[in-house]
């Protein structure tokens, strides 16, 4: 090789070395600026993280709701039905005979005793006719007694005596038929009760079936309701239950006093009848009212009002309100619990809760919609559900 070309080749070999170290260098320094930049900003970013950890969380005001105690209430066991009110006795009191009103002695609405004079009929020729037959009698017991002597000394014969006597009877018979007229003229109250509204007039002429007015005895009072059959070993003569209307505020208590002796077929249910003290005649027939039946023997049961139980696909659910500690000023932090449980029959507003509480424990009663486990509450309990008071039974 001669001297220029490896002159040549040597010079190319260190610009070549000179490109590559140049090459390094800035891949250095390109590098060496990454990790700057990477640097800062992680610097940056953490003084903010840690800025933002350090700061004071806000904290949401605790939610108002209403609350109580758990405890144990008597319960008695009881069949609810739907009663109907009628009368022991009720009557649309109506004419026998057509006739045209004379006199008018009953006043609507009031009490009315058994026999009392309602309505008297004209009367006038059932009055002359039973008048007439009257002196017949009368002329037929004179020929009787007249004959009887004349048979005692043989004048008469056994015959003579005997159609006498069988005049006098028949006179006697027809004379008992314009009686019965005549009274039927006037129309008489078949027992004691309560009038209605008069459907009558002075001089209006009645026909025979004609409405006069209703005549209802109320005190006391039936009422008649149904039950299923399943309900028939729990059921006897002489069973407290107590009639509930939407008209009164008030409780009246009474006693079953007749079951049908058969079950309806198309219903599978048993008519029952209970009889109803109404001294102050506050029911009246037609009314309708609920029912109960009170079987078995009172138990105790933890109760809660219908408010407090959420009902959702899983089951129903109560809050259940805990201390979870105590807050600057020393008060008690609340915060609620989701818990499960197993809700009995209701009584009113009140349900017997068979499983998930025990005596004592603290339930939401109003306020759920907000909750959540581990919400802050705080209880304001200005409006408080009252449970269902015991029913006034009679005694035994």
């Amino acid at each position: 090789m001669s001297l220029p070309r490896f002159t040549q080749k040597i010079s190319k070999s260190k610009k070549a070395l000179h490109k590559k170290m140049q090459s390094n260098k800035m891949t250095k320094a390109m590098v060496m600026m990454l990790l700057f930049l990477v640097l800062l900003f992680g610097t940056i970013f953490g003084y903010k993280f840690v800025k933002i950890l350090l700061m004071p969380r806000p904290t949401l005001p605790p939610v108002s709701v209403s609350a109580m105690h758990v405890t144990y209430q008597e319960w008695q066991p009881k069949l609810r039905a739907l009663g109907t009110l009628r009368a022991i006795q009720g009557v649309e009191i109506t004419t026998e005979l057509a006739g045209m009103v004379k006199k008018i002695h009953l006043m609507p609405g009031s009490q009315t005793e058994a026999g009392d004079l309602l309505v008297e009929l004209n009367a006038d020729s059932e009055i002359a006719q039973r008048d007439a037959l009257q002196a017949t009698v009368e002329l037929a017991e004179i020929n009787y007694k007249r004959d009887k002597a004349q048979f005692a000394i043989r004048a008469i014969s056994q015959a003579t005596l005997d159609f006498d006597k069988a005049d006098l009877d028949n006179k006697k018979a027809q004379l008992a038929q314009a009686e019965a007229i005549v009274a039927k003229k006037t129309i008489r109250s078949p027992f004691t009760g309560v009038l209605g509204i008069s459907a009558v007039n002075l001089g209006q002429y009645l026909n025979t079936g004609d409405k006069v007015i209703t005549l209802q005895s109320l005190d006391p009072i039936y009422v008649d309701f149904f039950l299923p059959q399943q309900a028939l070993a729990s059921l006897k003569v002489g069973q407290k239950i107590t009639l509930t209307l939407d008209t009164y505020k008030e409780m009246f208590v009474g006693k079953i006093t007749s079951m049908d002796p058969k079950i309806d077929t198309s219903t599978r249910n048993i008519r029952i009848e209970a009889t109803v003290a109404n001294p102050n005649l506050k029911l009246y027939p037609g009314m309708f009212g609920e029912i109960n039946v009170y079987t078995g023997t009172p138990q105790r049961h933890l109760t809660l009002p219908k408010t407090a139980i959420s009902f959702n696909p899983f089951g129903e659910i109560v809050y259940i309100i805990t201390e979870t500690g105590k807050d600057k000023a020393g008060k008690p932090i609340l915060s609620v619990q989701q818990s499960f449980i197993t809700a009995g029959e209701s009584r009113g507003d009140q349900v017997a809760i068979l499983k998930g509480l025990k005596e004592g424990d603290q339930v939401v009663l109003a306020g759920q919609q907000k909750l959540k486990n581990g919400t802050v509450v705080e209880i304001h309990n200005a409006v408080l559900p009252d449970a269902e008071p015991a029913p006034d039974l009679l005694d035994e």
